[in-house]
């Protein structure tokens, strides 16, 4: 812990037993983890409420996309809270919603039950982000930073691919997955705030609380080509994760005729799992050069996924998914690096734009598709939104490679 931290916990410290600072590191990381290993559980339980309760496709692509409302009603409320009251109140308060939606869906009688639960579960999600990101690159040693930044971005995608897959598992082998999974969740998220509560506080209480929660979303001008720039592609990306997490595991059944919880599970866990490791891969990477390779990756997956679908080849479609996840963990990895320096004292206008950009990509087509499956098919509809994806992925490799010829013309300038 950094001399700063230990000024911060010292009276404190004389006050209540904390947890020592390797301890209190890994079980802030776990508790993290466990908020998005409840998001990722959802990804193929939604099909076996559907099997249960027998509701309407468009409800269960609903059910998915609601998260992003909560998310975004949260993150841009409260993503700087913690920087006022400090970190403690905050994730605690965020574990305590998201206990709350762990038992709405381990009690749920019915689709709308589980629709609540999601929205309060983007609600705990928005809220914890942001705090947990920071409090785990200021518990990480003074030598070992980034430990935390990529504890984080484990954490994060990590805990929604592991949690669809643990799901999958789940329903696999047993009739009661629903109840094992969410009463396993509820024991987490009991320890998180435990462990939470036991750990120091890393950061002062400051003036501002009230005015921090006042929603900022502004690209300031030496930010903007970049944004315009990336957002194609951030949003192709996003679109294509929604797609992966609230659809595939029901086309496992609906288009591949394949009846295995398991499965379901894979088809939610090939995406995040491979953008966890590309995007821990890429972190070294030139941004330029990573958000080049994350447009062609992304162009190849989503051409991927559409034809496992037309040739009704599930193997075709989760090299797809796969082939999507290397071009999300890439491009929106590269997307935060080339944006967030240049805004200076405007970081977190631009982070809002960036999640709302994200979020409203992950949510909005699904729901979109959800009504245009009863109309026109399941497959035609899974055909456009992915089809939207390669536009908007081509409109930023047009944009990228402006920038890029902009550079070189400057540079020639100046040389001469």
């Amino acid at each position: 812990m950094s001399s700063s931290q230990a000024t911060i916990d010292a009276p404190t410290a004389r006050r209540r037993r904390t947890l020592p600072a390797g301890l209190a590191l890994t079980g802030t990381a776990l508790a993290f983890t466990s908020v998005y290993l409840a998001a990722g559980v959802l990804t193929p339980l939604l099909v076996v409420y559907r099997q249960q309760w027998e509701f309407a496709p468009s409800l269960l692509t609903l059910a998915f996309a609601v998260y992003a409302i909560g998310f975004l009603a949260a993150v841009l409320t409260l993503g700087s809270l913690s920087d006022h009251v400090g970190r403690r109140p905050v994730l605690i308060g965020a574990l305590v919603v998201q206990l709350a939606s762990n038992v709405l869906f381990l009690v749920a009688p019915n689709i709308e039950w589980v629709i609540a639960g999601r929205i309060v579960q983007g609600v705990a999600s928005g809220a914890a982000t942001a705090a947990f990101t920071a409090a785990l690159v200021e518990l990480a040693p003074p030598n070992r930073k980034r430990l935390g930044t990529i504890l984080g971005s484990v954490g994060l995608t990590g805990g929604l691919s592991v949690g669809s897959l643990l799901a999958g598992l789940a329903i696999q082998l047993t009739p009661a997955a629903n109840s094992i999974v969410f009463a396993v969740l509820v024991v987490l998220t009991i320890l998180g705030a435990v462990v939470i509560a036991l750990s120091p506080e890393t950061t002062p209480r400051t003036s501002g609380a009230l005015r921090s929660m006042v929603p900022r979303v502004a690209i300031p001008p030496a930010a903007r080509a970049e944004f315009a720039a990336a957002a194609p592609v951030v949003a192709a990306v996003w679109m294509l994760a929604g797609l992966s997490g609230g659809l595939a595991p029901s086309m496992v059944r609906s288009v591949f005729h394949l009846d295995s919880g398991l499965l379901n599970g894979v088809a939610g866990f090939i995406a995040p799992a491979v953008s966890t490791v590309v995007g821990l891969t890429f972190a070294r990477v030139d941004p330029r050069r990573a958000m080049t390779i994350g447009i062609y990756a992304s162009l190849v997956g989503a051409i991927g996924i559409i034809g496992g679908v037309f040739v009704e080849s599930l193997a075709v479609m989760i090299i797809g998914q796969a082939l999507a996840g290397v071009g999300f963990g890439a491009s929106f990895t590269a997307a935060l690096r080339l944006i967030i320096p240049l805004a200076a004292h405007q970081r977190a206008g631009a982070v809002g734009g960036i999640y709302v950009v994200s979020y409203v990509a992950f949510g909005l087509p699904i729901v979109i598709e959800g009504q245009l499956a009863g109309p026109i098919g399941e497959v035609p509809a899974v055909v456009c939104c992915t089809a939207l994806t390669v536009l908007l992925a081509l409109v930023s490799l047009v944009a990228q490679t402006r920038i890029r010829r902009g550079a070189a013309d400057s540079g020639r300038t100046a040389g001469n």
